[in-house]
């Protein structure tokens, strides 16, 4: 789920597109605006043009497999996954990421996350059983609800703020 962006189609092309093409009588979904009208989609791929943020757990709660594809400028950064990274993982949905700075930082790779970089990866995850993935997003959701709530990322401020402060003051004395 995302919005067209010029850098990211690569990645798209080659780890959503390519193993949609690979396993035909397999089923896909994207859904995200500002696709050109000139692209053509494979026929297993069907393609929602919106989903209302009301509607994205549901959306997640029903997908097997979520692939997360990080934009370029963010990757570049580094440790700045997208919110549908968390959204995702908070619904108990497997992810499959591109790899980016920082990512070990919210998710154990292999453990939490799957790590892929072609489509052959992306192929391989999709193609590992239930259980293993349902195990994955099960830790991975527990992270998420630990770690990275809206609370969480705000008491981390906090501290931070605090810690800050603190050592302006002993610096000032």
């Amino acid at each position: 789920m995302g919005t067209y962006a010029e850098d990211r189609q690569a990645k798209l092309e080659a780890m959503f597109l390519e193993p949609a093409r690979r396993r035909p009588a397999w089923s896909f979904l994207l859904a995200g605006p500002q696709y050109p009208e000139s692209m053509r989609w494979p026929e297993n791929v069907r393609r929602l043009e919106h989903v209302p943020p009301c509607e994205h757990p549901g959306l997640y709660s029903s997908s097997r497999l979520t692939l997360n594809l990080t934009r370029e400028a963010m990757a570049a950064w580094g440790w700045c996954p997208s919110g549908r990274f968390f959204e995702a993982s908070a619904c108990g949905t497997p992810i499959v990421s591109d790899s980016f700075p920082g990512l070990e930082t919210f998710f154990e790779p292999g453990a939490e996350i799957a790590v892929a970089h072609d489509a052959g990866e992306v192929l391989g995850v999709m193609e590992r059983g239930d259980a293993e993935l349902l195990g994955m997003a099960r830790l991975a959701r527990e992270r998420t609800l630990d770690e990275h709530t809206g609370y969480r990322r705000a008491q981390t401020l906090l501290a931070a703020c605090d810690a800050a402060r603190t050592l302006a003051k002993r610096r000032a004395a």
